[in-house]
């Protein structure tokens, strides 16, 4: 059963209260929770946690043990299917208000008390359901195939397709219980501490105190001495609690490392290849692909923009530095969010007026404030309720593209909601379709109506640094992982090794034009991606190269695009990712695939070098 109450989609968006505090931003919406359940003390809340309970007993007491007794009774495995789906949905309901009430702010000790009990109960409720999917797996091929006959039941054939091939991977009843109740003191007690630490670190410059989001905006700061600034202070601090994200990261690969020996995992990443329905083969076509690229992609571009800087190299500060040509202007939230509808409703109206939900019906938290999740995600929650978007809305434009990208999950999420709870979750290799095509429309849309040259350069150029944090930097964090966990097996890692293993990625990737300032080595450490979700980093790459080549089929005005697309995002996760691509011509386990995608990005670098020679 799937861990309720955690952050499904997230891309880092630098944000921050102190720094709005700055300019008026306009009026942002903050979430409505009470969709979900009227508060934390509300008892329609303590109602649910108790029908749950109930719930899962009468469950367990139906079907524990007749599964396969009734191996080959539909009309039995569909209601069984069907009560088990009922409980997820409630319990994502529960799980889901106390994480995004956590997420509202982190630092309130009432807040944090609340998401660690009920993950406390979710997990004791949900050990009743262990045997559920077990049991499934031991049925035998030939009698659920009889089974299957019953329409019912057909349609969750491909969860229980899924399922099966979880079947090699999966342990006996006790020890799926034992893992399920040690996580609250394993992966999750870690998960918590990393996200507490990180919310509550300062970071010194100048004599302000700021949090992690204002000081990693700096980054992104005009004036390059307080870009300076903002990169020794997230070095400092970093350094200083290095010992603490060292321990976190060692305990973390080795407890994923005991887990995946025990079910039998060959690589240090096929548990994540499983989980996103994806064949390691194709994630390896798409890592050779990146890598192969770096030099045309990541060298080529910012060596010509250390040249645009007035340098030969230029240091790691300046990597996301504003064209000095081009001042970045704030964008308030009501001009945003203009940008972002007209955007979406010029591919599709339908698209716009499920984005428009969000706005209308605050299913958004914008603003940033002190103690607030960092970064930004949309969380699908359940299917009988919406989605949520929390972001750090600091009126930047790249926090433009991440409203773009953030609503392009939440439309997708609306869109999957249809298949119900079980068919719904779309894999992380599908997850990022709607997000980055978002971005691209809204991209396209902006370049389309711009006329001014160094306006348009800005553009090209912020998009093409986009797509390289998204494509080549995501590769290189893989790179890194696989690194961090197979030399976790040798031993546990210093933090020297482990900034030696960070050097290493960020070299090759970046290339010779980035001059690495002492202190970069620790920039591993605020990296949640790492620590939530082992290697879930290369979907965004795969997202990014999938959506290139789909938006070259729809600038091609390929048949019936907009349907198709629409088609691909209700389906959820009731598809392969090859089915779903079938439509568009398109597959993913082909180099050529990957090749396309990349394409798009290099092509924009070419515009960028053709503008500078006509200059």
């Amino acid at each position: 059963m799937r861990k309720w109450g955690t952050i499904d989609q997230v891309q880092l968006a630098p944000a921050d209260a102190a720094a709005r505090a700055a300019v008026d931003l306009g009026d942002m919406p903050e979430w409505d929770l009470t969709d979900l359940f009227p508060g934390p003390d509300s008892p329609e809340l303590a109602a649910a946690i108790d029908r749950a309970e109930k719930d899962a007993k009468t469950f367990e007491a139906n079907y524990k043990g007749n599964l396969l007794k009734k191996g080959n009774d539909g009309a039995f495995l569909a209601a069984a299917v069907l009560d088990y789906e009922a409980a997820s949905d409630l319990l994502g309901r529960i799980g889901t208000f106390a994480f995004l009430n956590y997420a509202g702010d982190q630092q309130d000790p009432t807040r944090a008390k609340l998401f660690g009990d009920i993950q406390g109960k979710l997990t004791d409720i949900s050990n009743a359901f262990i045997f559920f999917e077990l049991e499934l797996n031991q049925i035998p091929d030939e009698e659920l195939a009889v089974a299957l006959q019953n329409s019912d039941l057909a349609r969750y054939k491909p969860w229980l397709d899924d399922l099966r091939k979880e079947k090699p991977y999966q342990l006996d009843e006790k020890l799926e219980l034992l893992f399920n109740e040690k996580s609250l003191t394993s992966d999750a007690a870690f998960n918590r501490l990393f996200s507490d630490t990180i919310t509550a670190l300062r970071f010194d410059v100048d004599g302000e105190q700021l949090s992690l989001e204002p000081t990693l905006n700096l980054m992104l700061d005009p004036n390059e001495a307080r870009r300076q600034a903002g990169a020794e202070a997230l070095s400092k601090t970093f350094q200083d609690n290095i010992q603490v994200f060292t321990l976190i990261t060692n305990t973390l690969a080795k407890d994923k490392e005991i887990s995946d020996r025990w079910r039998g995992f060959t690589d240090i990443a096929d548990s994540r290849h499983l989980a996103n329905r994806v064949e390691g083969p194709v994630v390896e076509a798409l890592v050779d692909a990146v890598r192969e690229s770096y030099p045309k992609l990541s060298h080529r571009y910012y060596k010509m923009k250390a040249k645009w800087l007035g340098k030969d190299v230029m240091p790691h500060w300046d990597r996301n530095a504003p064209l000095p040509e081009k001042p970045e202007r704030t964008v308030k939230w009501p001009e945003a969010r203009d940008i972002v509808l007209d955007a979406y409703s010029g591919f599709a109206p339908q698209m716009a007026d499920i984005a428009r939900d969000f706005f209308d019906k605050r299913w958004i938290d914008a603003p940033a404030r002190p103690g607030k999740a960092p970064g930004a995600f949309a969380h699908p929650v359940t299917p009988s309720a919406h989605p949520y978007v929390l972001l750090n809305y600091l009126g930047k434009s790249r926090d433009v593209m991440t409203l773009a990208h953030e609503l392009g999950h939440g439309v997708h999420q609306v869109l999957a909601a249809q298949q119900g709870v079980l068919l719904s979750q779309t894999p992380l290799t599908l997850a990022e379709t709607a997000s980055v095509f978002g971005e691209m429309l809204t991209f396209k849309a902006l370049l389309k109506n711009t006329t001014d040259a160094r306006e348009r350069k800005a553009l090209i150029a912020g998009k093409v640094e986009d797509m390289l944090n998204t494509v080549v930097r995501q590769i290189s964090f893989y790179e890194f992982e696989r690194k961090i966990h197979l030399a976790r097996r040798e031993g546990e890692l210093t933090s020297d090794k482990i900034n030696e293993l960070w050097m290493s990625v960020q070299a090759e990737s970046l290339g010779p034009a980035i001059e690495f300032k002492p202190g970069y080595e620790v920039f591993w450490a605020y990296i949640g991606h790492f620590i939530r979700a082992p290697f879930y980093v290369y979907a965004y790459a795969f997202g990014d190269c999938l959506v290139n080549s789909l938006y070259a089929l729809y600038d091609e005005a390929h048949p019936d695009f907009v349907n198709k697309y629409f088609d691909l995002l209700s389906a959820g996760g009731s598809k392969h990712h090859s089915e779903l691509l079938a439509p568009f011509g398109l597959d993913a386990s082909k180099p050529e695939f990957w090749h396309k995608g990349l394409s798009m990005i290099s092509g924009m670098i070419d515009e960028l070098e053709e503008m500078d020679r006509a200059v």
